[in-house]
C-alpha cells in the first residue's frame, strides 16, 4: 500500500541529510497539515492534479520528496488565498501553506491544461483518493522539462528526470513516439530532435537492463 502523502513528505524532509543540521519546524505536524490542505481543495472544488514525486511515487519506488506539486488553473490558485506565494511567473508558483512547500504548473501553459485534462486518473494514497497524473502525464511533464534542463546546464535535475522516466518505462509499455508527437506543438523543433537523442539512449539503457535481468533469472 502507498503511503499517505504527509507521511511521504514528512520521511523526505527527516531523511535528508541536508536538513540534519537544520532547525526543522516540527516535521511531526506534516500528515495533518497535508490532510488539512487536501481537505481544502475539496471544499473549494479546486480542479487539480497531483504530480511531481508524491505522484511518481505511486507508480515506481523513487527518491524521497519534500513538497507537494499541482496542475492547477489561475482562478483556482486566486481561491486559495491561504497559498503564501514566494515565486512566480506565468506558467509556475512556488508558494507555502502552514510549513508545507508546494510547487503549482498553471493552465495557462498549454501542455499543463492537456495533462490536467487528458492524462489523469485516481491513485489511492493510505485511505484517500487523489486525483493524479497518469503514467503518460508525468512521462510528458519530464520529458517537456528536459530541453530548458539542458540549456540552463542543470545536471543534477537532468540526471533525476532521465532516472524517473527510465523507471517508468521499465514497469509500464509507453509509445513514446506518441508523446513525442504530442510534445512537438509545445516544443521548438531542435528540442525534439535532442529529445529522441535522450529517448534512444534511455531506451537502449532499458533493453541493457533487461538483458542483464534476463541472463540473471537464467543462471
Amino acid at each position: 500500500m502507498i503511503a499517505s502523502i504527509g507521511e511521504i513528505v514528512r520521511n523526505g524532509i527527516i531523511f535528508d541529510m541536508k536538513n540534519w543540521d537544520k532547525e526543522l519546524s516540527n516535521p511531526e505536524q506534516l500528515p495533518e497539515i497535508v490532510d488539512q490542505l487536501f481537505s481544502l481543495l475539496d471544499e473549494r472544488k479546486i480542479d487539480y492534479i497531483l504530480v511531481g514525486g508524491i505522484a511518481l511515487l505511486s507508480y515506481i519506488e523513487g527518491r524521497n520528496t519534500q513538497d507537494v506539486d499541482f496542475i492547477l488553473g489561475k482562478k483556482d490558485l486566486n481561491n486559495l488565498p491561504e497559498f503564501q506565494i514566494t515565486n512566480q511567473n506565468r506558467d509556475f508558483v512556488r508558494a507555502s501553506y502552514e510549513n508545507l512547500q508546494i510547487d503549482l504548473l498553471l493552465t495557462t501553459n498549454k501542455l499543463f491544461k492537456l495533462v490536467r485534462d487528458e492524462y489523469a486518473t485516481d491513485r489511492i494514497f493510505a485511505d484517500k483518493n487523489i486525483r493524479c497524473a497518469t503514467v503518460e502525464g508525468l512521462l510528458l511533464l519530464k520529458l517537456f522539462a528536459l530541453p530548458s534542463l539542458y540549456r540552463q546546464g542543470d545536471f543534477n535535475r537532468i540526471s533525476i528526470y532521465e532516472g524517473d522516466i527510465t523507471q517508468l518505462l521499465l514497469k509500464y509499455p509507453v509509445d513514446l513516439s506518441k508523446l513525442l508527437k504530442i510534445l512537438t506543438k509545445y516544443l521548438l523543433t531542435t528540442d525534439i530532435a535532442e529529445l529522441q537523442e535522450t529517448i534512444n539512449d534511455i531506451e537502449q539503457r532499458i533493453q541493457r537492463f533487461r538483458r542483464q535481468n534476463q541472463q540473471i533469472n537464467q543462471t
